[in-house]
């Protein structure tokens, strides 16, 4: 699944320029992509595009960059104090793992990952059916949350998602 969603945001920039479920599922059989593969990844593709349905963006004072909050009515959730901690459900720490969890509060830490991005993303990582979540499957998950939501990361925080480790040399 996790090649089938690399294709796609390598081959579709943003989110709304990516065609319907039928359209997409045939150019990427048409790929070489197996039928379950193709299947599994349009499932997750829609339960993206529900999880960020009610996502609003609230552009930076540099017209570069915004903040993704998710759109709620005050009768539906509390908001959030400036100091609140997200307690990880046990369930939630089996599948992710501490690599990824660790990864999500760096991410956070850095300012780079909101509190309603980061439920998108494990909401998105609870989805998948890879058991535990790798970090290479996480950060293809926060990009596809990214890319669903029409942000682009900060560019450091960019090449840690895509960029390759191995061949890194540490300054």
């Amino acid at each position: 699944m996790f090649e089938v969603l690399v294709f796609v945001y390598q081959n579709y920039w943003r989110a709304d320029a990516c065609p319907e479920p039928g359209p997409l599922s045939r150019k990427l059989s048409a790929q070489g992509f197996e039928a379950d593969e193709i299947r599994e990844a349009l499932h997750w593709l829609d339960g993206l595009s529900l999880a960020t349905r009610g996502v609003q963006l609230t552009p930076h004072a540099d017209g570069v960059s915004a903040t993704v909050h998710l759109r709620t009515s005050a009768d539906d959730v509390l908001a959030a104090s400036a100091d609140a901690m997200r307690i990880y459900s046990q369930a939630e720490q089996a599948h992710l793992g501490a690599e990824c969890l660790g990864f999500l509060r760096f991410l956070e830490d850095a300012a780079q990952l909101s509190p309603d991005m980061r439920e998108i993303v494990l909401d998105r990582a609870m989805a998948s059916a890879s058991d535990p979540v790798t970090l290479e499957e996480l950060k293809i998950i926060i990009l596809m949350v990214h890319w669903s939501t029409g942000t682009e990361p900060d560019a450091l925080v960019l090449d840690e998602l895509c960029g390759d480790r191995e061949g890194r040399i540490a300054h």
